[in-house]
């Protein structure tokens, strides 16, 4: 089981290392091979996004240094800011506890939502009330 990896190494210190090929190996992608990346701004830590990785996608974000993500309604890979210009300069990239989630801190140029909004997350609920609100207006 792919978590045992994972489980067997939450003694290690500060500091330790890992092999990279290694711990990408071991990440729990789902049936279609893919991983959820959690975006975020590295200078602000505002949550930008939230987009699918497979194995290849970390390796093409890794090497180039942009962010590649897998277009599940397209089926490709999806260069961030390819056809925008508003590209996602990869800043760190952290792996979670169990393997099965990725967080990646990027320096995003303009917006990141396909709506032209900064971020995607602009719907807003209020359970007490049980509306969601639009917390910002596309340009």
């Amino acid at each position: 089981m792919k978590r045992d990896y994972f489980v067997e190494r939450e003694t290690l210190t500060q500091g330790s290392t890992l092999a990279l090929d290694e711990v990408i190996d071991e990440l729990a992608f789902n049936e279609q091979g893919l991983i959820p990346v959690i975006t975020q701004e590295a200078s602000t830590r505002e949550v930008l996004m939230m987009a699918w990785m497979n194995k290849a996608a970390i390796e093409k974000t890794l090497e180039s240094g942009k962010m590649v993500y897998w277009s599940r309604s397209r089926e490709q890979f999806w260069l961030k800011g390819e056809t925008s210009g508003h590209f996602q300069v990869l800043q760190s990239m952290h792996f979670d506890c169990d393997g099965d989630c990725l967080l990646c801190l990027v320096e995003q140029t303009g917006p990141a939502c396909h709506t032209g909004r900064k971020h995607c997350f602009y719907y807003e609920v209020d359970a007490r009330q049980r509306v969601v609100s639009i917390t910002s207006s596309a340009p």
